[in-house]
């Protein structure tokens, strides 16, 4: 695994966005782990051979809860640098 060390990067976010990547494995691992059955891993196999553009409605606003949270991250780096 590539450790990114460049100074382009602002090392604050960097760590909020590690540390919002870890809370959602855990979250995704968590909910695997609890439900772990034949009919989930029939549709998780589904979902991963499946481009973003095709899945279900519901299926998106999954994934964009996540990208919300990526985006308040990234609009309070924007608004503490505009300061």
């Amino acid at each position: 695994m590539k450790i990114i060390t460049s100074e382009k990067y602002n090392k604050n976010i960097l760590e909020e966005l590690a540390e919002l990547e870890h809370k959602q494995w855990a979250h995704w691992t968590k909910y695997m782990l609890n439900n772990l059955t034949d009919e989930d891993i029939k549709r998780w196999k589904r979902q991963i051979k499946t481009p973003y553009s095709d899945l279900t409605k519901k299926e998106k606003d999954g994934d964009r809860e996540w990208a919300e949270k990526v985006l308040k991250i990234v609009n309070k780096d924007k608004e503490n640098n505009n300061v």
